[in-house]
């Protein structure tokens, strides 16, 4: 499947998403147990790993990693860092309505894209992008 994918020049790993660097998410799934339970988190996005379809979260998935001095003016420790949730467990998260909300994108009339989310009560577009 993977080689039929290659030689029309799409790579499995090519994923779309309107989440960007800086927006706020929360994890709708995933953890591995109940001392690493991460669902219902919340954080800001710090980077994204497209090959693996990866997004790195402030404070959510602390993983710990054991560095060695290399030399002596170098301090060595364990050493804790964000791990990484698969994109597909992250929804945007909306601070004042404090709750995940779907994105979607509306062309303007002047015909600029922007970002966006239905209200749930007004059923209205809003717009988180500035216009």
């Amino acid at each position: 499947m993977a080689r039929k994918l290659a030689k029309k020049g799409i790579n499995k790993h090519d994923f779309t998403t309107l989440l960007r660097t800086g927006d706020t998410v929360m994890v709708i799934s995933g953890g591995n147990s109940k001392s690493r339970e991460i669902k219902g988190q919340t954080g800001k996005i710090l980077r994204f790993n497209t090959k693996r379809c990866r997004v790195f979260i402030e404070g959510v998935n602390m993983i710990k990693r054991h560095k060695r001095a290399r030399s002596a003016q170098e301090v060595g420790g364990i050493i804790e860092k964000e791990g990484s949730v698969h994109i597909s467990n992250v929804m945007y998260f909306s601070d004042e309505l404090k709750r995940p909300l779907r994105l979607r994108q509306k062309l303007l009339d002047n015909g600029k894209k922007v970002r966006g989310f239905t209200h749930p009560e007004t059923k209205k577009f809003e717009q988180i992008d500035a216009a």
